[in-house]
């Protein structure tokens, strides 16, 4: 089966919305999401990009950019108290899901399981929706439990240095492949920058052979 592989961030307001899109695109296509979170704050720091250097007119745009998304897509997006906000225990959390016995008996499972997927989508919802501090571990529990797993096997399996190892092979991983941001997705070889290009993706799937679709 086809997968695109999805670089995201909790931080990360083009991720929200990408979250709940890219899943329902994937099923048109028969494909699968490949869930890679990464730590954009290690990704800036490897790449030397400035985050905070956006100019105040720019940011001002974007914030209302992002209301209007949510209006067309029936999102239930809200501005952040806090931003941006610590993600790194959240995002070894999704690790440690697609570890869990849940996800491991699925077909797919893994980084491609369901159970990545939930999780991920209750950690936006918790941040984006309804401006949750994801980095509180009461308040990731909470989001845990609400994807059906365990939340302090998960949180335990989250502190171990496997996971941290892993989330640190990721963002190794997408600096070689050439990831300078979030969201960005892979169909293949070929990588797609930001929400607004998922009509590329499904494009780009919908012109691949499953075989070569597959990473």
């Amino acid at each position: 089966m086809r997968t695109v592989d999805y670089y995201f961030d909790f931080s990360s307001t083009n991720s929200y919305f990408s979250t709940f899109m890219l899943p329902e695109l994937c099923r048109r296509n028969g494909a699968v999401v490949r869930w890679l979170p990464l730590h954009l704050a290690a990704l800036f720091r490897g790449t030397g990009f400035d985050v905070m250097a956006m100019t105040p007119r720019k940011a001002h745009y974007l914030w209302r950019d992002h209301a209007r998304y949510a209006e067309a897509t029936g999102l239930p997006f809200r501005r952040p108290r806090r931003f941006p906000m610590k993600t790194a225990m959240a995002l070894r959390a999704v690790l440690a899901a697609a570890h869990a016995p849940a996800a491991q008996g699925a077909n797919p499972g893994g980084l491609c399981s369901e159970a990545a997927g939930r999780l991920t989508q209750a950690v936006f919802r918790a941040y984006w929706e309804r401006d949750e501090d994801i980095a509180d571990r009461a308040v990731l529990a909470r989001s845990i439990a609400a994807s059906g797993l365990a939340p302090d096997a998960i949180l335990a399996a989250s502190d171990s240095q496997a996971i941290r190892d892993e989330l640190a092979a990721i963002v190794e991983q997408a600096i070689k492949r050439g990831v300078f941001g979030a969201p960005i997705f892979f169909v293949g070889d070929e990588m797609f920058w930001g929400k607004d290009r998922l009509d590329f993706v499904e494009r780009w799937l919908q012109r691949t052979p499953p075989d070569l679709g597959d990473n």
